[in-house]
């Protein structure tokens, strides 16, 4: 069984803020490790490696009950033009999740910039406290794209901390998903793809207070 590895894909998605108070901000430049797995037809499950790296910003304190600005922003990315021997033709259909921060309550998201990602623009929902980034595509094989930078706007709870961190615990339970359409001896292939940040990383802790 060969490996598909596709080196810096998609997205990210955690919380990051900028707060409308004084307190500094804490900032995090990081590359998130998915691991995931393709479910190709015949040729049966591949294990998949994505990286992509992102900043992501949050202020060290809020006010209980202020409002303050999760802002992510996404590093450039490449799909490759070719896994294992097999032409990448394209890759579509994303859905990238990540949870809205415990001690915090979600009121918009803006997004910003972006390219490379199809004719369709991204656009999040938020739905049983899960936001969800998603486009259609495709990206080309061998492309480069770039995520838009998302900026959700929260306001904090009582007490507490407040962290961002991607979705996604298992296969069976992931963050980003996708589906990933090569070129084989068989013919084209479409390869539906679920993957979980591993480790999955804490971005950055807000202290409420």
């Amino acid at each position: 069984m060969k490996a598909l590895h596709f080196s810096r894909l998609a997205a990210l998605t955690a919380a990051a803020a900028l707060p409308l108070a004084l307190a500094a901000p804490a900032q995090a430049a990081t590359t998130i490790a998915f691991d995931c797995q393709a479910d190709a037809p015949i040729i049966g499950p591949q294990q998949v490696s994505l990286n992509q790296d992102a900043d992501v910003t949050a202020p060290a304190t809020v006010a209980p009950g202020a409002a303050f600005d999760v802002v992510i922003d996404p590093a450039p990315n490449e799909v490759p033009g070719e896994v294992a021997g097999n032409t990448v033709k394209n890759i579509n259909t994303f859905a990238l999740k990540f949870p809205i921060p415990a001690n915090s309550t979600y009121v918009g998201a803006d997004l910003a910039g972006g390219s490379g990602l199809g004719s369709t623009a991204p656009a999040i929902a938020v739905s049983g406290g899960v936001a969800t980034l998603s486009f259609p595509g495709p990206i080309a094989g061998g492309a480069t794209f770039e995520l838009p930078t998302i900026t959700a706007h929260l306001t904090a709870g009582t007490s507490g901390t407040i962290e961002t961190k991607l979705s996604g615990t298992s296969y069976s339970d992931p963050g980003l998903t996708f589906k990933a359409v090569a070129g084989t001896f068989i013919g084209d292939i479409t390869a539906p793809t679920a993957c979980f940040p591993n480790p999955s990383p804490v971005f950055t802790t807000t202290t409420i207070g």
